[in-house]
């Protein structure tokens, strides 16, 4: 288990929030900012949606200098946080009145004190009074509009913020146990892709692959696939788009088999991608299967410190439409990872973010030309302290061709 520590993170964030003016931050429960910043986990999401009575208030009160205050349902807390909750919580049952416990929970964070000073936010009074707390309220981009309708009934002269862009500053630069953990997550997919390879055959189905690679990542210790694990073949007569995965007719010899999917340890994911081919391939397959992993290792070496997203992407898509085949290179190239599959910034033509140390991010060129082929890679890097971005998995991207 990690040892990660919540309260230097919550010091980053108090020294943002108080540089940014910011009184009051709420962040709802059953997303990755309040996991990251209090350890309360979060479960699995569903396809179809779960909800409870009063759902909506379920989060916590944040604010410098303070310790985080916690309004969860009843049901929330029984049923997705088996290990309990630390640290205050105000709680609605079923039968109360959502608005007026969330009222209560938000004008008891008002009158809450705050602590000594820490990390550099001063005390400056002992007590943050009501009239206070309300005057810039901050909210994750993924809060309930309802809550959002809650926190303007609390404080109907505050000023309302996304704290997006200041959550990401500091969820951006990964430490050495984030590293670790996310290393051991891309550890994991390449010891299940290693195994699943052998069963890319004619006559297996692309939803047999893909249950076999959910099934021994739950086995390695993974809650949960980390997104919907693809699996779709591409080649001469397969005239089909990239977006139609997990068929149930059986693999032909003479296409390119791709994969997508990743695993999650301690909340943090990986996301990872290869392509094997089933029989012997033709030219073309050859010659785009080294073209993107040229165009990899290209974005690769662009990714240094200073550089952005957007620099990145095009030293990797240059390669390609290099070798004529750019038009069929139809996504961005990557995007930061962490306790999301997709963080900010994104390795992405109109992204200006300049990369520094300690961000991670994947590169995953592809090119899929319906009818013809269709190859693609996807690793993750680290772009570490000594300014060289070094590949995260293990599992090398040598073309590998099953009979």
């Amino acid at each position: 288990m990690s040892t990660i520590d919540y309260t230097a993170r919550r010091a980053k964030l108090d020294q943002q929030l108080d540089a940014a003016g910011i009184d009051t931050l709420f962040l709802p429960a059953s997303q990755t900012d309040l996991e990251y910043f209090t350890g309360l986990g979060r479960g699995i999401p569903s396809f179809g949606n779960i909800g409870y009575t009063n759902h909506w208030i379920s989060g916590a009160f944040l604010a410098p200098g303070k310790d985080p205050l916690f309004v969860l349902t009843r049901h929330h807390q029984e049923f997705h946080l088996p290990g309990g909750v630390t640290g205050d919580v105000i709680t609605a049952t079923e039968v109360d009145d959502g608005a007026e416990v969330f009222k209560r929970a938000f004008d008891a964070f008002a009158k809450q004190p705050k602590r000594l000073a820490v990390a550099g936010v001063p005390n400056t009074d002992s007590c943050l009074h009501e009239k206070d707390a309300g005057s810039r309220i901050a909210m994750s981009g993924r809060t309930w509009s309802e809550t959002t309708l809650q926190l303007r009934a609390c404080r109907p002269d505050a000023e309302l913020l996304v704290a997006d862009d200041i959550l990401n500053r500091i969820r951006r630069i990964k430490d050495a146990d984030e590293i670790a953990l996310m290393s051991e997550a891309a550890r994991m997919v390449d010891q299940v892709m290693a195994a699943v390879s052998d069963h890319v055959v004619a006559g297996i189905t692309e939803l047999e692959l893909a249950s076999e690679i959910d099934l021994r990542i739950r086995q390695l210790g993974s809650p949960s696939s980390s997104f919907d694990t693809a699996v779709w073949a591409m080649g001469p007569g397969l005239d089909r788009d990239a977006s139609e995965r997990l068929s149930t007719r059986a693999l032909q010899g003479g296409t390119g088999v791709n994969f997508d999917f990743g695993a999650i340890v301690e909340g943090y994911c990986s996301d990872f991608g290869r392509t094997v081919h089933i029989g012997q391939p033709n030219e073309e397959y050859e010659r785009v299967y080294e073209v993107v992993m040229a165009a990899q290792e290209a974005g690769r070496a662009a990714a240094v410190p200073g550089a952005t997203g957007g620099d990145v992407h095009r030293a990797t898509r240059a390669v390609i439409e290099e070798s004529g085949y750019g038009e069929w290179f139809r996504h961005r190239t990557g995007h930061c990872i962490g306790k999301d599959v997709h963080e900010l910034p994104y390795i992405s033509e109109e992204d200006q973010t300049p990369l520094e140390p300690g961000m991670m991010f994947t590169i995953e060129p592809s090119v899929f030309f319906p009818g013809r082929v269709g190859v693609r890679v996807e690793d993750i890097f680290l772009l570490a302290e000594d300014g060289v971005t070094v590949k995260i998995n293990e599992l090398n991207n040598d073309m590998r061709v099953n009979d």
